[in-house]
């Protein structure tokens, strides 16, 4: 299992949404106050979802990613390339983090962001020793 790098832009979202219910507590409003705090209640929700449920696993010769509702498989044998401490702006983002990896395998690819970029590509080359790995 390769725990996800957590990039501090995901932390400052927590925080700032977590400033309305800081103001609630520290203000000593009363549960009838409480029904304005619910539009930050729902993102943080969202986000402390995303915060620890990113992992990425080698099972049977398959990567695995989840990232909340993002999850899936890829067959190492299938990867055809990684690109080491790059970032991908579009397309699947299992990650909450830049400087990463993007995976590419078939015509798809998908970016991740392990805490040791390094260890997750020599396990996936133990595997597959074919995949090209750039910069």
């Amino acid at each position: 299992m390769f725990k996800a790098k957590k990039g501090y832009f995901i932390i400052y979202i927590l925080i700032s949404l977590l400033f309305p219910l800081s103001l609630w507590v520290i203000t000593g409003s009363s549960i009838d106050n409480l029904l304005w705090l619910l539009p930050s209640l729902i993102p943080f929700a969202l986000f402390m979802w995303i915060y620890f449920s990113t992992k990425y696993e080698l099972i049977n010769e398959e990567f695995h990613y989840q990232s909340a509702f993002l999850k899936g498989k890829i067959p190492v044998a299938k990867i055809k390339s990684i690109q080491n401490n790059k970032t991908l702006w579009s397309g699947i983002k299992p990650a909450m983090a830049t400087k990463g990896l993007i995976i590419r395998y078939g015509f798809d690819e998908v970016y991740v962001a392990p805490e040791d970029n390094e260890a997750l590509i020599n396990e996936l080359l133990k595997i597959n020793p074919e995949i090209i790995i750039t910069q």
